[in-house]
């Protein structure tokens, strides 16, 4: 088995949204904002390369949607999935597997492409991998959380016939060497895999930590559901982390890649940051 990062780009995001109740004067600290309270952020995702199976986690924020959507997101960066891909020696109709962490626009928008006026699966040869729990929440959107689910990104994964869901089961075996852990806070029924690799595990934290800056506990972004079942999920997490030695692989954080974790006077705080290249 081989691990890539896979880089899609960078977004930015309300500075606010992204630490919730933290006060700017703390979180600016490690995460900067511009002048108009916006923080970049990473769509990193990870590509598992085991035999012949080409498993790609999550997708960043696509191409397909119009200016003015983008315009909301500052997109920036030379990065694709097509070029990260190509940069392996791999194309998108290579990959057999696209792993969706949950189907918010920043984790799914680049599994669809624009065909015309139609939406279509970026990845043809590809099984689309989600689960039931998620699936129905994210088709049949609250008010709340509606802006985040957009259907061009969704139902065409169904119409195409490439959808398949996980088992809802705490720390479930999906295929030989990677687990999936569920968590419910930011949004319901999100998965997070859990990969042994290289006699460590590997976690694909997705939106539990989006980035180094967010270890803290009560930092807990404006844009998760259920608040204070994150709080709890995060704390349980951390603990779990830093007994086992994990190895957190970061999806937004837009400097760091991974991390290990230790215990300090203030709590669980990082150990060390690197590339996975450097395992």
């Amino acid at each position: 088995m081989k691990l890539h990062t896979i880089n899609t780009g960078f977004f930015k995001l309300d500075g606010g949204a992204m630490f919730g109740v933290v006060p700017k004067a703390i979180w600016q600290k490690t995460n900067p904002a511009d002048a108009n309270n916006m923080c970049t952020w990473a769509m990193r995702s990870l590509l598992i390369e085991d035999g012949n199976q080409l498993t790609l986690i999550d997708t960043g924020i696509g191409d397909k949607q119009d200016d003015k959507f983008f315009s909301h997101f500052y997109l920036h960066g030379d990065d694709s999935i097509g070029k990260s891909l190509n940069n392996l020696g791999f194309s998108k109709a290579d990959i057999t597997d696209v792993f969706l962490t949950h189907l918010h626009f920043d984790h799914v928008g680049g599994a669809i492409i624009r065909n015309g006026e139609n939406f279509i699966t970026a990845f043809n040869n590809a099984n689309y991998w989600s689960n039931e729990k998620h699936w129905q929440w994210a088709v049949e959107p609250n008010a709340r959380e509606k802006a985040s689910f957009l259907k061009e990104n969704i139902i065409p994964i169904q119409e195409s016939g490439q959808l398949k869901f996980v088992e809802e089961s705490e720390d479930i075996l999906w295929r030989e060497n990677v687990n999936i852990s569920f968590a419910y806070g930011h949004t319901d029924a999100m998965m997070l895999p859990k990969i042994s690799y290289k006699g460590r595990t590997i976690v694909y934290v997705a939106d539990l930590l989006p980035s180094v800056g967010h270890l803290p506990l009560p930092y807990v972004m404006a844009y998760d559901m259920f608040p204070l079942k994150t709080l709890t999920e995060k704390q349980l997490f951390l603990e779990e982390a830093v007994e086992k030695n994990y190895i957190l692989f970061l999806e937004h954080d837009p400097i760091n890649e991974c991390c290990t974790l230790q215990r300090t006077e203030k709590g669980i705080r990082v150990a060390e940051t690197f590339k996975l290249s450097d395992l």
